[in-house]
């Protein structure tokens, strides 16, 4: 399995496509948050078509994002699971306009996808426990480049050192979502 710790540029233009398409984003989310499965399982629990699905996956695997796990294989059926790793992509200034595009379609799919998965979850829990977890800081620094960059390398140091695999796990932890983005202002 892949260190988890590990930091990962992604800059070949397949690659993001791969990473940019909706479903694939789905099967990667449920790998990361839930462990390992099977592509009949995958499709089953996220209704999607089977052959579809062990098409994703094999394209997904192709660029190092999921893996086989074959300790848990058994005849003709492939379990895969989630390759964690610090992906990291090209700085706006590297980017040609195809990069740009993809990049961008991404990350605003994402922050949308993460505001409509902060309202389901708010509206989904009762107060108290789980229900209580949802910390919010909104914030502003005055920062130079520089320490932003290291601010921002900090952070993904934290998120790391808390970071568990489905596996390794206690019985009692949540997946949590945790999300950063950070932008000049006008002032």
């Amino acid at each position: 399995m892949a260190d988890s710790n590990a930091s990962r540029k992604v800059a070949d233009l397949e690659a993001l496509r791969t990473l940019v398409h909706p479903r694939r984003q789905r099967i990667l989310d449920h790998l990361a948050g839930r462990g390992p499965a099977t592509s009949a399982e995958l499709a089953r629990e996220l209704e999607l078509n089977t052959g579809a699905t062990s098409y994703h996956l094999r394209e997904l695997a192709k660029h190092g994002f999921i893996e086989e796990v074959p300790e848990k294989a058994r005849g003709r059926e492939r379990w895969w699971r989630y390759v964690s790793a610090d992906l990291r992509f090209p700085m706006r200034s590297e980017q040609d306009d195809e990069t740009r595009a993809i990049l961008d379609e991404m990350n605003a799919r994402a922050v949308a996808d993460d505001m409509q998965a902060f309202r389901l979850a708010q509206e989904s829990v009762e107060p108290g426990g789980w229900g209580d977890a949802f910390p919010f800081s909104r914030g502003s620094i005055r920062v130079t480049l520089a320490e932003l960059e290291q601010f921002f390398e900090e952070y993904v140091a934290l998120v790391m050192k808390y970071g568990k695999s489905a596996e390794e796990a206690d019985a009692d932890a949540r997946v949590v979502q945790t999300r950063f983005f950070a932008y000049p202002g006008s002032t």
